[in-house]
């Protein structure tokens, strides 16, 4: 489609509304506020994702190379069909298609960075006068692509910071960390590019996921390469058709044969509460215990209904001893293990769990705390991140808003800015040309400056003209994401 169709409708003729003689319209994405407790960093990620996909590859296939009357022709077919006749006109569709490229600078903090609410993110504007216009009508394009990633990497990096804490308190082996939050949120997405954005965006903190595409999206927008690196993994699993399938009567067998037929070495993750979790826990697991420990590989046991705090941790309430106990302690009463150096136990490295339905921020915290307190790593499980908590979030999430505060009106500059009265001072905007400094390691905005002084500080122009300038890599941003999280003051 062409994109300058992917807009809003009210967006199509504020070129006309703007006061004659505006030559430039300079604004800023910003986060405004949190709604999750205790976030007041938001990572950046997914502007160079839309950069490259919609400023250069779809305007130029959708729009450039294609012959300019087509373009014009569906143009005003479909803003008179939706408008009905008026004076948006085409001559400015006409005049930037014979331009040849978007005219426009984006400036902005590296991506994987941890941007204090109400500090702009990036900051756009024309370089041609009589394509003003252009600056906020990219604002709905802009806004549908680029909060997605931007809430993904940060709940990704709180996940991960909650799980590096307890396994730095509890665990023999905190670099399984990298695998113990892993995405299985493709299925509730909201459509395709949701899934790749945000998924990719869950592998900035984590290896591990079972969405496919997001590695492709990784490697084609961002550098990576998994012929060279680890970019996304996972292992071999079952579903609930293929034990259905081996039928009530033989799903002993149906574990036996997973194990030492079909995946007689490695890792394969079995989903074990098709009917009865707690036979197979008491009852077929410890039928198979010599073929299990010893095995070449885990085997990892997959609970995904109920309560995911009471199935692993116990439930103190619980009606039977094995509901008390719950998956992990179960496991360790079949399989054993050892006391590491912390005093914490952990399973043998042949047997593990896995839960992966309903998991929230909430939820991982009381499971890592639960298993402390009955004297057991937190590395002993895995937790399955889905579109629970994925697709359960907006725009307003982190109150993201792209917002003009700047512009010129017949060679003069304006600082404008928006505070409405009703409001609670969330949708305050700051005012001007914009500096980011960066102040004991943490981002601050400093606004109503000069162009000399916009010119300077962490915004870095990443795209002009029509030719990105800044190429980042997955590694990098990784890497960001890290040395970030010595950040964290909690």
């Amino acid at each position: 489609m062409n994109p300058l169709l992917l807009t809003d409708g009210y967006k199509v003729d504020h070129r006309r509304q703007y006061p004659q003689g505006t030559t430039l319209v300079y604004s800023n994405w910003t986060p405004r506020k949190s709604r999750i407790e205790g976030v007041e960093e938001v990572v950046f990620f997914g502007l160079q994702y839309f950069i490259k996909k919609y400023i250069i590859e779809d305007f130029e296939r959708y729009f450039f190379a294609r012959p300019k009357y087509e373009v014009l022709k569906e143009y005003s077919r479909r803003i008179n069909n939706y408008l009905g006749e008026n004076q948006v006109g085409a001559d400015h569709i006409a005049a930037l298609h014979d331009l040849g490229y978007i005219p426009m600078v984006f400036k902005a903090l590296p991506e994987g960075a941890g941007v204090p609410v109400r500090v702009p993110m990036f900051t756009m504007y024309n370089t041609l006068p009589e394509f003003f216009w252009l600056t906020n009508y990219f604002e709905t394009l802009l806004s549908n692509i680029v909060w997605l990633p931007c809430n993904s990497a940060t709940i990704a990096k709180e996940y991960r910071r909650i799980l590096d804490k307890y396994a730095a308190e509890t665990s023999s082996v905190p670099e399984f960390v990298n695998w113990q939050g892993h995405d299985f949120s493709m299925r509730g997405m909201g459509g395709i590019d949701a899934s790749l954005a945000s998924s990719a965006a869950h592998l900035l903190s984590f290896t591990g996921t079972d969405t496919i595409p997001a590695i492709e999206f990784l490697e084609q927008y961002y550098n990576a390469d998994s012929d060279k690196e680890l970019v996304g993994g996972s292992v071999p699993a079952t579903e609930h058709s293929v034990m259905c399938m081996g039928t009530t009567e033989g799903e002993l067998e149906t574990f036996k044969r997973l194990i030492t037929e079909v995946y007689p070495k490695g890792i394969v993750s079995i989903v074990s509460d098709t009917w009865d979790l707690w036979k197979v826990l008491t009852e077929y697991l410890p039928a198979l215990k010599d073929e299990i420990t010893g095995r070449d590989g885990k085997v990892v046991i997959r609970p995904d209904s109920g309560n995911p705090v009471d199935i692993l941790c116990g439930n103190p309430d619980g009606k039977t001893e094995k509901e008390r106990k719950g998956v992990v302690e179960l496991l360790w009463d079949v399989f054993g293990g050892m006391i590491n150096s912390k005093g914490y136990k952990e399973l043998i490295p042949q047997i593990g769990a896995i839960y992966g339905d309903s998991i929230t921020l909430e939820r991982a915290t009381k499971i890592c705390e639960r298993l402390k307190q009955k004297g057991f790593a937190s590395t002993n499980v895995v937790l399955g991140i889905g579109s629970f908590t994925y697709q359960y979030n907006t725009r307003d999430t982190f109150g993201f808003a792209m917002k003009a505060t700047y512009g010129e009106v017949n060679g003069e500059g304006r600082e404008i800015f928006k505070d409405p009265v009703t409001d609670d001072g969330t949708k305050k905007s700051a005012k001007g040309l914009m500096k980011i400094i960066l102040e004991d390691g943490t981002y601050k905005l400093i606004d109503q400056v000069i162009w000399e002084e916009e010119q300077q500080g962490e915004l870095k122009e990443v795209f002009r003209d029509g030719k990105l300038l800044v190429d980042q890599s997955l590694k990098d941003i990784r890497e960001r994401i890290r040395s970030n999280k010595s950040l964290d003051k909690r």
